[in-house]
């Protein structure tokens, strides 16, 4: 199974984050199937990869409660509705 979370990166005390589609079993160092996103909490920017997200989320891949949380703060899921419409 695939999910969409978070990988650390950054220096001590300044996390970035990058969302990454990987298999559930890796560990969050691990190796991911594809990048489809950054999020940086200091900043506050987020950089989403649409059409990788949509493609995984189609295939079955579910997002980690806080990868949805700042997809739905992005209006990820609002531009989603849209197209389906």
């Amino acid at each position: 199974m695939v999910k969409l979370r978070l990988k650390r990166c950054g220096r001590k005390q300044q996390a970035v984050y990058r969302i990454v589609a990987i298999d559930v079993r890796s560990r969050r160092e691990g190796r991911d199937l594809r990048k489809v996103g950054f999020y940086d909490p200091i900043k506050n920017q987020t950089c989403l990869n649409v059409p990788a997200i949509l493609y995984f989320l189609e295939k079955g891949a579910q997002p980690t409660r806080t990868v949805y949380d700042i997809l739905r703060k992005a209006g990820f899921f609002k531009e989603k509705e849209g197209t389906l419409s």
